[in-house]
């Protein structure tokens, strides 16, 4: 039965679950179907059959590769037998800065903790060996699949002497476990950064992943425009606003909205510039934002101010408002960055700069050293105060 919920109730549960499906992965997927199919019948093989594979995803960023390939794992997560007979582990460059660190994660993910109980590993090589062993352990009727998901791909690369992409790539070549390596990059070259033997022990699977470029532009905007309305409504499946009422007013409201011409221009901008969806999630998230007590609906003029502070140049907001003073000491520590490469600046240094512009320079007005001080010391703050925010 249909509860009655207030302005202000209904506003913050609407602006909770919008705000939820924006940060929240999606299962749908679109596109790229030979591209996907391959990359499933590699996983699905490794699940059912026990056969070990490994694959690279290469593409530009935003192109869908992470969608892709999350798309893939959790059609087969929804299959019953799939806890039964395999289980993803999901190392990042970003994170995983060596590998011990993958690797010690990769153990905490294989839920082996128990298996390890106080034991203290020594030295790296004892690590790789415990891990390995469990890969070992049983067959391939009785092993569980492992599924090994490098995100960031081009980073283990540059790991010392690349110890882990060895093993695991010689454990799938030699077929002691039942494993699946994918990993994903958006360096074209990735295959130059691989070690000889760690080439040697890869399949050379490459599923490389690019943006359609061969839909009309006019179809990609109304897929576009689709994609915004969908993130923006109330569907049934959001049970976090169930008063029928509310729902229904938002959603007529949210069809009227995406008919505007201004909120087209914005989207249509937006898409010139980066058509991925990561982009336009991240752009709603500011502009759900704005919705408050005071402002309780969405305008075309909060598109309009949001792509505004979107697309304003941070190095362009940063001077603005800045004096003449204080523009020539920007361009004095520039100067002395650009001689002393790396090396650190102090207000004698950049002041000794200042004095030697202006001997070369006899438009630029000389100002007694305190007054200099007090415009180095503003740039300070400001520069704090910049990075804070």
């Amino acid at each position: 039965m249909d509860r009655t919920l207030s302005v202000e109730d209904g506003l913050v549960l609407c602006r909770k679950t919008i705000k939820r499906k924006l940060l929240l992965p999606t299962n749908e997927f679109s596109g790229h179907e030979k591209e996907r199919s391959h990359l499933s019948d590699l996983v699905r093989r490794t699940v059912e059959m026990g056969e070990s594979n490994s694959a690279l995803l290469i593409g530009p960023r935003g192109c869908g590769k992470t969608a892709l390939l999350n798309s893939v794992i959790n059609e087969l997560k929804n299959e019953k037998s799939f806890h039964e007979k395999a289980f993803v582990v999901e190392l990042n460059g970003l994170m995983h800065t060596d590998d011990r660190l993958a690797l010690k994660d990769a153990t905490r993910q294989m839920q082996l903790e128990n298996a390890v109980g106080n034991k203290v590993f020594g030295s790296f090589a004892e690590n790789l060996t415990f891990l390995l062993q469990c890969l070992k352990s049983g067959n391939k009727d009785r092993s569980k699949s492992i599924i090994f998901i490098l995100d960031e791909f081009d980073l283990f690369c540059n790991h010392h002497n690349q110890t882990l992409l060895y093993n695991l790539f010689n454990v799938a070549q030699s077929a002691q476990a039942p494993i699946c390596v994918v990993g994903l990059t958006c360096r074209l070259d990735v295959m130059e950064l691989l070690e000889k033997r760690v080439k040697s022990r890869f399949s050379h699977r490459q599923i490389f992943i690019f943006p359609d470029t061969c839909q009309k532009e006019q179809s990609v905007f109304e897929v576009r425009m689709a994609l915004l309305k969908n993130l923006l409504i109330l569907s049934e499946d959001d049970v976090c606003v169930d008063d029928a009422v509310f729902s229904y007013c938002w959603n007529c409201h949210v069809e009227d909205l995406c008919t505007e011409e201004p909120v087209q221009n914005v989207m249509r901008t937006i898409l010139n510039l980066d058509n991925s969806e990561r982009t336009l999630r991240s752009f709603l998230l500011v502009v759900i934002s704005r919705l408050s007590d005071t402002h309780p609906t969405l305008t075309a003029e909060d598109f309009l101010q949001v792509h505004k502070l979107w697309s304003r140049d941070a190095k362009v907001a940063m001077v603005e408002g800045l004096s003449v003073l204080e523009l020539c000491l920007i361009i004095a520590m520039k100067h002395q960055t650009e001689i002393y490469e790396g090396e650190p600046l102090n207000f004698e240094m950049v002041y000794r700069r200042y004095c030697k512009f202006l001997s070369q320079n006899s438009t630029v007005q000389n100002v007694e050293r305190p007054v200099v001080l007090k415009a180095f010391e503003h740039l300070e703050v400001r520069s704090h105060f910049a990075t804070s925010e």
